[in-house]
């Protein structure tokens, strides 16, 4: 593996989980891959699951690490080509180069603007830094996917349930109320995987004019009905975003699409996933995200070993 963007970039996604979930079972069995090697994480907003987990996973692998919050701790940056730098002290393709020589993987983490549909769906920022970068990337959050999220999220469903042919299970993504407008990166990256494990059947529930982009939910059913779409799910999956059709706006904001325990009850004693952080009493009760059937701290865990397996991929390229 050369590169980490995107679930494109892995050979067999079945394979990918299976790797992870024995991994998890011997976490330290790689360091051998890591001796002498560095991880560099950063970081262009906010994190608390996606930093620390890839902190562990380099620790698991004898990587060495270091943390750059851009905010916090650079120049000020400057994301444009041909601009007069009057109000910033570094650019973009200095920044990317010089970290890029610290390390052997830089693993980043950008957000969208939710301004400008064309430049976050063109990856524009992440795809500069992939040119900048003289070695592999591994993508911890772009403005369109978390491929991270969604491979601990796949995992955690494996564990639960084993993929089988004779009895697939349904998972469905479901919109859920925010008072702020969220990018479209964990609905958009999981639609990606489920659509590349044929034992799930998978869909999705939102508002009108919320539905995802194409590109990502193409041949994907979308129903605007919550409890038509929770009827005999395995698997609840609750996401808030922001609207698609009208870019970056908040069209709905209805506390009817919380997820309840009256709605858990149409289910097939569905599991409760979520990426966190979450918002109690807005996205989901307390009664559902403090129940058996939550399973939001195991998908957190997953998230180390998530990266775990990205990062060892990668070195193993190297060597």
């Amino acid at each position: 593996m050369k590169k980490f963007f995107s679930v494109e970039d892995v050979l067999n996604v079945s394979d990918l989980i299976r790797e992870a979930i024995n991994l998890k079972k011997n976490p330290y069995c790689f360091q051998h891959f890591g001796k002498n090697k560095t991880i560099g994480l950063v970081f262009f907003n906010p994190s608390l699951r996606t930093r620390i987990s890839c902190q562990k996973a380099a620790f698991n692998l004898g990587c060495n690490t270091w943390v750059l919050d851009i905010h916090q701790d650079s120049w000020k940056i400057e994301m444009s080509n041909g601009s007069v730098m009057k109000n910033t002290q570094e650019h973009l393709k200095e920044a990317i180069s010089v970290l890029s020589t610290y390390c052997d993987i830089l693993a980043v983490r950008t957000f969208p603007n939710l301004l400008d549909k064309n430049e976050d769906y063109q990856e524009v920022i992440f795809n500069k830094i992939l040119n900048y970068s003289k070695v592999p990337v591994v993508n911890m959050e772009s403005s369109t996917l978390h491929p991270l999220q969604s491979l601990a999220d796949v995992m955690t469903i494996a564990e639960i349930r084993p993929f089988s042919a004779k009895k697939k299970c349904k998972v469905v993504l479901s919109w859920a109320p925010h008072i702020n407008p969220l990018p479209h990166s964990v609905a958009n990256s999981l639609s990606q995987w489920v659509s590349k494990i044929e034992e799930i059947d998978f869909l999705i529930t939102c508002p009108e004019k919320y539905d995802l982009c194409k590109k990502f939910s193409d041949g994907i059913s979308t129903l605007h009905n919550q409890n038509e779409a929770f009827l005999n799910a395995d698997f609840i999956y609750a996401k808030n975003w922001s609207s698609y059709i009208n870019y970056g706006k908040i069209l709905c904001s209805s506390s009817s699409w919380m997820i309840t325990e009256k709605k858990m009850k149409l289910t097939n004693q569905a599991k409760f996933m979520h990426c966190l952080p979450v918002r109690r009493n807005m996205v989901v009760e307390d009664a559902v995200l403090d129940s058996q059937n939550s399973v939001v701290l195991q998908q957190a865990e997953n998230r180390i070993y998530a990266a775990q397996i990205i990062f060892l991929k990668i070195l193993q390229s190297l060597s």
